[in-house]
C-alpha cells in the first residue's frame, strides 16, 4: 500500500510540474519584432518585421521560459521607406528570395530576479546561425475579455550584422559609414495561451 501511495505522489507531483509550464502562441497584432541601426553615424533608423509566427513555453510559477521559437518572414521588413525596404530585401542585406526566414530557437533562460530574465538562443539569418543573448522582462499575465489568457514580455539585445554576411556599406567623405554594423533588437512579445 505504501508503494502505491508513493507512486501516486510521484505521478501527482510530476504531473503538477509539467502542468506548471504552459504553451503560448504569439499574437501578431500585439507583438513588435523591431530593430534599430545607426545611419550616417548621426541618427538611428528603426524598423520591424510585419509577418512572423512563434510560440513559447512559460512557467508562471518560476517566471521562466522552458522553450521559445519564432520564424520571421524576411520579405516583411518595414522601415517606413519602400525604396530602403527593397534594398534591405536584396542580396546586399537579407537576400529575402534566397533566405525567406529568420529563425530563433531558445537554448536556455535564467531569472535575474524581479521579473527580469536573460535568454540565449540560436538566431539564424541568411543561413548563418549564431548564439544571441537577450535581456528581458516578464510583464505579467492577464485574462482578456474574450476568455483568453495572455502573457507579455519585452526583450533587447544586439547583433553584428556582418556576422550574418550582411556587409554592404559605403564610406562617408568625413569618415564613418552609411550603415552601422551593430543592430539593436527590440522585442515586445504577447502570447495567447494555447487551448
Amino acid at each position: 500500500m505504501k508503494k502505491v501511495l508513493a507512486l501516486l505522489m510521484v505521478l501527482i507531483i510530476g504531473g503538477a510540474g509539467r502542468a506548471a509550464a504552459a504553451t503560448y502562441v504569439l499574437d501578431k497584432s500585439h507583438c513588435n519584432i523591431g530593430f534599430s541601426v545607426k545611419h550616417l553615424v548621426i541618427s538611428n533608423v528603426k524598423g520591424k518585421f510585419d509577418d512572423f509566427e512563434g510560440s513559447f513555453d512559460f512557467d508562471e510559477a518560476k517566471k521562466g521560459l522552458n522553450s521559445a521559437q519564432a520564424a520571421i518572414k524576411t520579405a516583411s521588413i518595414n522601415s517606413g521607406d519602400p525604396k530602403r525596404d527593397d534594398h534591405l530585401r536584396s542580396p546586399d542585406f537579407f537576400d529575402a528570395e534566397k533566405f525567406p526566414e529568420i529563425t530563433f530557437a531558445l537554448k536556455n533562460s535564467r531569472s535575474l530576479g524581479g521579473g527580469k530574465m536573460q535568454v540565449t538562443g540560436d538566431l539564424t539569418i541568411r543561413g548563418v546561425t549564431k548564439a544571441v543573448t537577450l535581456t528581458g522582462e516578464f510583464l505579467g499575465t492577464a485574462n482578456d475579455p474574450w476568455g483568453n489568457k495572455r502573457a507579455g514580455f519585452t526583450a533587447e539585445g544586439e547583433i553584428i550584422r556582418a556576422d550574418y554576411g550582411m556587409v554592404w556599406n559605403k564610406q562617408l567623405d568625413g569618415g564613418g559609414l552609411v550603415v552601422g554594423d551593430k543592430v539593436k533588437l527590440q522585442l515586445e512579445i504577447e502570447g495567447i495561451l494555447k487551448k
